[in-house]
């Protein structure tokens, strides 16, 4: 085994770590559909990725990591959105924490170096359940306490909903609120073998199925002291995490939408209507609407791509807008699928043909992300402030 403190070996560079990324898409798409149909976690699809370093793409340099940005990071979902929107999920889930552990050393040192020991020898998949506003209680004190014990730890008892890679999962960071007389709000790390923490497999989403976002059962599972961070009265996520996971789950749609593109495209070069020697493809009707569809696009990856590279550059407009970014990319996304359903007919709405399935996985794509009322609301308020901040 690999002594994260002791190894030595140079980090991978960028352009080799993304050389094998075109024959890891292909390999994604071709599994695409099994995994969906069954709703089956893609297991040979994660360690694929994992082979390739994308998985530990964004470990910071000071733990010996490539320290990828946010640039780079929507750049490798998209691509990966476009073979298996659902391993283009779980990827992003696991990305972000090395990322956010990269900028503000929120795990303790230890314990983030054991996780990349795990990471060494195989996926270590990583995911964040908010359970603020779920029956998921943190008490003090170790499992069976009658009463808080003071630097004993936590216990945590509850469920929750739609957990992505939940059967897969090394490592859990639940935010919770404490059951105390005045509640606090804090960080839980939680390992995914930890007794009393079970995956109950109700998982049955329209979309995003291969992703199997189950229910997660607590009973009395036990969480050291010292892998409890944070804890404080409540508090707003950070900005810029918050930003970077926006953008990222908007360029996994990305990738949903360029796959549909790509699909509608080879179905408009092969289909040849009766009566006519060119394929639809040679038509201006549908010259035109394709063209929509592409505009579309484009628009929506070149929003990702100058918010990302700007919240790099330390831009905090940027990171304000990346809300607003996010839905509109989600939107534009699910009618630039719909578009492409709608100018196939039948032939679009076939389980032989992976449209049908990118129309699923575009719709359910949003539920990851804030509500977009609260998006919403949040860009209202600042426009008015803005406004009276100029009077």
């Amino acid at each position: 085994m690999t002594n994260p403190q002791t190894d030595t070996r140079p980090p991978a560079t960028l352009p080799v770590t993304l050389h094998g990324l075109p024959r890891v898409v292909d390999l994604l798409a071709a599994r695409a559909e099994e995994h969906d149909r069954d709703a089956t976690f893609p297991y040979q699809g994660v360690e694929a990725v994992h082979e390739i370093g994308l998985l530990t793409l964004t470990v910071g340099q000071q733990y010996g990591g490539p320290g990828a940005g946010l640039a780079e990071v929507v750049e490798v979902l998209a691509e990966l959105g476009r073979g298996d929107a659902s391993v283009a999920l779980l990827a992003a889930n696991t990305l972000l924490h090395h990322a956010e552990q990269a900028r503000t050393g929120g795990w303790p040192d230890p314990v983030y170096r054991r996780l990349l020991a795990e990471s060494r020898r195989g996926p270590a998949l990583l995911a964040a359940v908010d359970a603020t506003a779920a029956p998921l209680i943190a008490r003090p004190g170790p499992p069976g306490a009658l009463r808080p014990k003071t630097g004993g730890g936590w216990r945590l008892s509850g469920r929750l909903a739609g957990c992505p890679g939940a059967e897969a999962l090394a490592w859990l960071v639940v935010r919770a609120r404490t059951a105390e007389p005045q509640p606090r709000t804090g960080t839980f790390l939680v390992r995914a073998d930890s007794p009393g923490l079970e995956v109950d497999p109700v998982g049955d989403q329209l979309g995003l199925r291969a992703a199997t976002c189950h229910q997660l059962l607590f009973t009395e599972v036990s969480v050291p002291a010292e892998l409890v961070t944070g804890t404080g009265p409540d508090d707003a996520d950070s900005a810029t995490t918050t930003a970077w996971r926006e953008l990222a789950l908007a360029a996994v749609q990305i990738g949903v939408g360029r796959a549909a593109r790509d699909w509608l495209v080879g179905f408009l070069n092969r289909r040849t209507p009766d009566g006519s020697a060119e394929p639809l493809g040679a038509l201006p009707r549908y010259q035109a609407a394709l063209g929509e569809l592409e505009g579309a696009l484009i628009g929506a990856e070149e929003m990702v791509a100058g918010l990302a590279g700007r919240i790099d550059a330390g831009d905090q407009a940027a990171v304000a807008r990346s809300g607003p970014a996010h839905l509109l990319v989600c939107r534009a996304v699910v009618d630039a699928v719909r578009s492409a359903v709608e100018l196939t007919g039948s032939t679009g709405l076939s389980r032989r043909q992976p449209l049908e399935r990118q129309l699923r996985d575009a719709l359910s794509g949003p539920m990851h992300g804030r509500p977009p009322q609260t998006v919403l609301e949040t860009a209202g308020r600042a426009a008015l402030d803005r406004a009276r901040a100029r009077s």
